[in-house]
């Protein structure tokens, strides 16, 4: 689906409510949370999608790595999972869903997460991923509508997926690359999340579908506050600046500039290859951590000490421009 599109088909519903749900649809974060008890809250998010790459194994564990994800993000641990499958069994061998499913669970059991049950449907079209429950502290929730004035932000996973799964599909990645994006894909954000769970982190959200801008507008819009980005400082895979050249940008990123464009200012003359890669919809992208401006080094260092080398302080918030983001 389009951004926004989801907002527009909720416009003018009545949701149900209660005083337990601590972030629900009217916060658009990256998962909801439920408070069970003082001292103990439900995670729940879900997500699934078609193929991205050729191999089923990696397929499923880049699905639930991604799932995974949303739940990290929140500052929570996953627990339990649920698998989502759409499978044309008329089509395709029960074997390839069989490998995608051992996929999924190689990367719960690396996860700490334990499979629960599942629901699948036969469709003309292969999809999976997986509904996830973690559990978090109520007081401890991130969500990423916290930011506060002169937070730094670090990005803990390079910038490119969406751009270089393109040139996959067309047959024009190396095999070297294909490999590079996969295993980036298919790892966990658990460490990352760990890492930052000791520092104070005011806010966080996962790069995924709408793009590293469109994520950075979901944290900025209604905040009081701005954001400025050093997109030199920003970890991109190198190959992504060839393929974007070459006009090998998914749909995916024209929408989300279409929809967040106006909250964009360059302070220098637009990039617009740059500008491709940065509304470039990401699969199982890093985390976005907004973290008090003191910490940020020490942060940024005990990332890279947990094998996270990519991880950058990519920008700061500001006071102006307003709801607004600023590339220099």
């Amino acid at each position: 689906m389009a951004p926004g599109d989801l907002d527009k088909a909720l416009c003018g519903l009545q949701l149900p409510t209660d005083p337990n749900l601590l972030v629900g649809l009217e916060r658009a974060d990256d998962a909801g949370v439920y408070k069970v008890s003082d001292d103990l809250a439900l995670v729940q998010t879900v997500d699934f999608f078609t193929p991205i790459v050729d191999d089923p194994f990696w397929f499923g564990q880049i699905a639930a790595a991604n799932a995974f994800s949303d739940v990290y993000a929140m500052g929570g641990v996953p627990k339990t999972a649920m698998n989502l499958v759409a499978f044309p069994i008329k089509q395709m061998d029960i074997s390839v869903l069989r490998r995608i499913i051992q996929g999924g669970i190689e990367k719960m059991r690396e996860a700490g997460v334990v499979l629960v049950g599942g629901h699948s449907v036969e469709d003309t079209e292969l999809k999976y991923g997986l509904s996830v429950t973690g559990f978090i502290h109520p007081d401890h929730v991130l969500t990423k509508k916290n930011i506060r004035r002169r937070d730094k932000l670090i990005l803990t996973k390079p910038l490119g997926t969406g751009i270089i799964n393109t040139a996959i599909k067309g047959g024009l990645a190396s095999p070297e690359i294909i490999e590079t994006v996969t295993r980036l894909m298919a790892t966990l954000n658990r460490d990352a999340a760990e890492t930052s769970g000791t520092f104070p982190v005011h806010a966080c959200t996962d790069i995924t579908g709408f793009g590293f801008l469109g994520h950075l507008a979901e944290m900025v819009l209604d905040s009081g506050c701005g954001l400025r980005i050093h997109t030199d400082q920003i970890p991109i895979l190198p190959e992504t600046f060839t393929y974007a050249g070459m006009g090998l940008v998914p749909a995916g990123a024209h929408r989300n500039r279409e929809f967040r464009l106006p909250m964009i200012k360059w302070a220098t003359p637009a990039d617009p290859i740059m500008e491709d890669i940065l509304f470039d919809p990401q699969t199982s992208g890093g985390l976005l951590i907004c973290v008090a401006p003191e910490r940020a080094t020490d942060l940024l260092s005990a990332l890279k000490a947990k094998g996270i080398h990519d991880a950058a302080i990519v920008g700061e918030v500001t006071g102006e421009p307003k709801e607004r983001i600023l590339l220099d």
